[in-house]
Formats: C-alpha cells, structure tokens, sequence
C-alpha cells in the first residue's frame, strides 16, 4: 500500500459541466483523468487507454460502457474494468463532492529527477544560449518541459512563433545582429524540415545558431513511424556540426561542442532529440558544462609578411578608400578612428549599410546595385581599396582592377573570387589597431572630405527630382524612403527584406545610427519580419525597431504578427503594397521574356494587422505619407503602415 501523500486537486468548478452520460479530459497537478458522469455518479480514471495510449476523457459512454475514441475498447466507467474478465483495466483515483464543484485525490508528485534534457539545456544557457525560438509538439515534449524549467528560473525566453522557418529566420538575424547563436526549436518531420531555409540563411551569412529537433522515439527509428524524417542526413549540407543525442550520449560535452562549433565557425549547429531520450535520467556523474576554459580570445595579429606589404601599398596610397562588409560590423569604432586619420572615404556593402552613418563626413552609402553613385564614384577615382569584412560578391561590384588588400578573420574568404594583391588574415580590430601604429606619420593622403560633401550634393538633388515623379498609380518607393529616413528613430534596428524595396531601401534611405538586418547571400524573400523577432529578442525595448516589407515577402510569414502582439513587440511594419512580385516582373523584361504570374492577390494588411491586434494604416496618396508615418512612430505596441505603392518608382 503506498504511503505517498494523497492531494485533492479541484477538476470541475460546477457539477452542471459534465451531464449524466458524459466523459470529459481533466487535469490533477499533472495527471491526466478521465472524469465520468454515469448513474449519478462521478468517477475518475486514468485518462491513457492501456493499448495505445488514447484520451480516454475524448471518448464517450455508449451502451452502459466508455469506449476508447481511438481503437474502440471498452471499460466500466466507474471502476475502469473491460469486459470479459481482462486485465488490462484503468486505474481509479478517489473522488469527492464539495458544494458543486469535484475533486480528484491523487498522489503526491515526488520531487523532479534532473533528465538528459535538463543536463542539455542547462549546458546551453551556460554557454550564453538563452534566447529560443520555436514550435512545441508531440515529438519534442520533454525538451520542453526543460526549457520551461529554465525560463521559470529566469535563464532563459522562449518565444513561441506561428512557423517554424519564421523562427529560423529570427535566430539567423539575432546572431547577425550579436554574434551570439539563438535556438530554433521543433518537432521532427514537418516541423524540423521547415527550418531549412533560415538555417542556409544564417549559413551563408556566417551568423551562429543552434537547431534543436525532436525526433520519433529510437526504437523506432528506420521503421517509416509517423513523421520519420533521417534528420543526420536531412541536416548534413546545412549544419556544421550535426548529431542525434544518444542514451549513452555524453550529453552536456555534446551540447557543450554544438555551441562552441556555431560560436567560432559562426556557422549552424544541429542536435537532435529522440522522444524516449529527452525524458531519460543522465549518468550520475553529468554535470551541466560552463565555457570557462574552453573558448579562445580571437584576437589574432595578422603574419608578418602580407602585414608589412599593407603598409608598403597603403603608405604610398593618395587617395586610398576603405570598402565594409557585414563582418566588420563589430569593429567600426576602430575602421572609422582609421578612416579618420588616413583621410579615407568609407563605402559600405548592402549587408554593410548603415555600419558608417551616411552624415560622417567620410560617409559614402552603400555600394553597388542597391546602392548611390557617391560610393561608386570613390571607389573609381581611388588608388587603393582596404576591404575589410566584405565578401567582393557580384552584387557589390568591388572592382579587382585598383591595388586591394582584403582583411577577414576567416582565411578562406581572402582571395575567394579572384587574386588579390594583399590578403590579410588577422581579427579585424586587432588588424586595424596595428595598421594605425604602423602607417603612423607615414601617410600623406588627400583629404577628400569636401569631395563627398559635394557628390552627396549632387545625389540629393537628383533624389529631389525623383520625388516629383507621379503616375498616379500609388505612392513611389523614394518617397516612402524619404520620409522614413525623415522619421525613423535615428538609432533603429532596420530589418530589410528582400525584392525591390531593398533596393530602393538601399538607395535611398539615409542612415544615421542604425543596425540593418537583411538576407544576405541567400536573399530570402519574407526575411523581414521574422528578423524583427530576432532582434526584439535581442534588444528587448532598448532600441527601436522597424521593418520594412514588401507585399510578397510579408504574406510569406503574414501570421507572425500575432506574435508581435503576442510578446508585445513594439515592432514598426512598414509593407510597400503594389500587388505584384516587382523585381520579378523587372527580370523578366530585362530577359526578354513576358510578364507572366507575378501579380498578386493581397488582403487589406492594415485591417489584418488590426484584427491581430495590432495597430494598422493604409496609405493611398503621397499626401498623407509623411503624417501617417509619423502616428505609426508614437505607437506604443506593434505597429503596421500599409503603403500602397507604385511597381514602376523604384
């Protein structure tokens, strides 16, 4: 006889609930009950069939008997026996009547016994992984249950999203923005296989992230269970580091391994959690891992030889210019100190934009096909270019033709497409740092800041003309550009999408202090507002943040603004409304082919927005752009402003 404690745990509030003859799914703490009204009687019985597990409570009580929704077996509703003379019956729990309410009685709860998931997850928090983003489900339960343990303690936030590619996505931007992995976080099959397009987004983009899948229980594994998908193999071309979590795992070393490969490869770690495991107790001796003594500084000063031929080429430089990319976006206090001094015009990449304000006064905007005729311009009339963190994609259209010396902490990205006449492998702001001592006094350069004083001129005016610019078809890309630059909160975090108005979002918007989030090499449409997620998640309200979408990428993740509402994300949506896949229909005339298919059929997204819960406006003339941006900016909460836009102003 056991000796636990009994608890009495009130199940339904009014007797009135559960009509004679019926059954009905209830909890008691954590047990599930399936409670019966039958003769009068009120009954408790454990709410699992004893065959394969089916919800008692969702079945019903036909013929005097309670019969199992999911196979047909019957039972006594009031003592839990079948039939026959069997033995495979259902446990009872006592029951009691106070008032009109009933309670169940059952056992006390012994104390929580640590698992291989608590082991796991405690290791991840230990290595700063605290933000995660995902889908709880019947494949990852006990992972979950690891992580409410964790976010009940404070260590950790978890942020349930409405698809898993829109959590993807918004780990991908939150390691952009940080350079510290997120978690995405779903169940196996469908769920799991779903995340793929944001993992290759944060892939190529080099920005840390951690998937953790659920998998069908391992026992079953290779048998075609339901949603059995081979995550390993699934997984092997996107995850840099990428294993299934075994019951003779070394689990914490595991976990341990999988942040530490996507912290310094900056690149996707996948694990992934067979069912029957994650509830499993760990070996006594496991302990959750910290990374203390397990992670190196990354300071590294570049070798000898390249360095002392940076200096020998930028020190009979006269108008050298400095290019940016994404991975210098950590070292631009020392790029700008440098710039300063050699008098050196700074151009950014698109992935690049905003790292340098473009009011600095050696400010010259983004370069190439999203970008202005300033940085062009520089990078024509220079002697020199000093690349540093950028990637010399086609998009940017660094030119090989000018002395270049390429600086990046990851030694395969130097020279990767073509020569260049001094690669030179070093930490970036170490780099910069030694530069700086070592071209002191030695440099005599123009000091071309009253040249980019007047090519930004000569770009205003031309903006000038362009807003004129009416077909009576909606309102034009540079004017919405314009006025966001006008209004935006001078500090913003500006989540881009793809299409083109990233490329008029490139062109034309001005930055001053802001962080710009976007699909990099892999350019994938719908990025935007999951991004927003990413980055709420790591500057909670601290900074603004604003998100600027087109009509195809925002319909792709339409549904995660209730998780802005949700979680109460002060995200400002920006969605430039022309009812057709633009950048679509621009290729396929540059190619000579019909316009074919890329029209679309929108909702009213200031209405969705509202029914979300969100505040929605719909602009439909330039005349009320500028005051309708400025309400969507005195909104407290999450916020959208649906612009109806011209396809041909770009």
């Amino acid at each position: 006889m056991s000796t636990k404690k009994l608890v009495w745990h009130k199940v339904l509030d009014n007797k009135k609930d559960l009509p004679e003859g019926r059954v009905k799914t209830v909890t008691a703490n954590h047990t599930g009950i399936c409670l019966t009204h039958y003769k009068g009687k009120f009954s408790a019985l454990d709410n699992r069939c004893p065959h394969q597990g089916g919800p008692l409570g969702e079945g019903s009580i036909e013929n005097g008997m309670l019969r199992c929704p999911w196979h047909g077996w019957d039972f006594d509703p009031c003592t839990g026996k079948p039939p026959g003379g069997f033995d495979d019956g259902i446990d009872t729990f006592p029951v009691k009547e106070e008032g009109e309410a009933i309670y169940v009685g059952v056992e006390e709860e012994a104390p929580h016994e640590t698992t291989i998931s608590d082991i796991m997850v405690e290791t991840m928090v230990n290595w700063g992984v605290n933000r995660v983003f995902g889908m709880v489900g019947h494949s990852n339960l006990g992972m979950a249950d690891a992580l409410r343990r964790q976010e009940e303690k404070g260590n950790l936030k978890f942020f349930g999203i409405r698809h898993e590619g829109a959590g993807a996505f918004a780990a991908s931007a939150y390691g952009k923005l940080t350079g510290k992995p997120a978690a995405c976080f779903t169940i196996a099959g469908p769920g799991a296989t779903n995340l793929y397009t944001g993992l290759w987004d944060a892939k190529v983009d080099r920005a840390p992230l951690l998937a953790l899948t659920g998998q069908v229980a391992t026992q079953v594994v290779g048998t075609g269970n339901f949603q059995e998908v081979d995550l390993i193999n699934a997984f092997e071309s996107v995850a840099e580091f990428n294993h299934r979590v075994e019951t003779a795992s070394k689990h914490s070393e595991l976990m341990a391994l999988a942040v530490k490969h996507a912290i310094i490869n900056r690149d996707v770690s996948h694990l992934t959690f067979p069912d029957d495991v994650q509830t499993q107790l760990p070996k006594k001796w496991e302990k959750a891992q910290t990374p203390e003594g397990r992670i190196t500084p990354f300071t590294i000063s570049p070798p000898k030889e390249t360095f002392e031929k940076a200096v020998e080429l930028l020190s009979s430089s006269k108008r050298p210019v400095i290019v940016v990319g994404h991975g210098a976006r950590f070292h631009m206090d020392q790029v700008i100190a440098f710039a300063e001094k050699i008098n050196a015009p700074v151009l950014t990449t698109f992935k690049g934009k905003g790292q340098i304000p473009d009011n600095h006064p050696l400010g010259c905007g983004v370069l190439g096909r999203s970008g202005t005729p300033i940085a062009s311009w520089f990078m024509n009339e220079s002697d020199a270019l000093l690349v540093i963190g950028a990637s010399f994609s086609n998009h940017t259209g660094i030119t090989p033709k000018k002395p270049t010396i390429q600086i990046d902490f990851d030694p395969l990205a130097l020279s990767k497409f073509h020569k260049i006449d001094v690669p030179l492998w070093g930490e970036i702001s170490t780099t910069v740092a030694q530069l700086t001592t070592s071209l002191e006094g030695k440099m005599n350069t123009v000091d071309q800041r009253s040249e980019i004083a007047e090519r930004w001129k000569i770009w205003k005016a031309e903006k000038q003309k362009r807003l004129l610019e009416d077909e009576g078809h909606g309102v034009s890309s540079i004017a919405i550009f314009e006025a966001l630059t006008k209004l935006a909160p001078k500090d913003a975090i500006m989540c881009v999408d793809v299409g083109n108005n990233a490329y008029s979002f490139g062109r034309y918007f001005e930055s001053k202090q802001h962080t710009f989030l976007m699909s990099g090499y892999l350019g994938s449409i719908g990025f935007a507002l999951p991004a927003s997620m990413g980055a709420f998640a790591a500057v909670g309200t601290n900074r603004s943040i604003v998100a600027v979408s087109g009509d195809g990428g925002l319909c792709q993740y339409l549904a995660e603004i209730s998780t802005l509402v949700k979680y109460e994300m002060p995200v400002k949506l920006i969605v430039v409304n022309n009812g057709e896949l633009g950048k679509i229909s621009k290729e396929q005339r540059a190619g000579e082919f019909d316009v074919w298919k890329t029209d679309l059929h929108n909702p009213n997204f200031s209405e969705f927005a509202r029914s979300c819960g969100a505040w929605g406006k719909r602009v439909e003339n330039k005349i009320d752009l500028e005051s309708s941006m400025a309400e969507l900016f005195t909104q407290e909460g999450p916020a959208v402003l649906e612009v109806m836009a011209d396809v041909n102003l770009i």
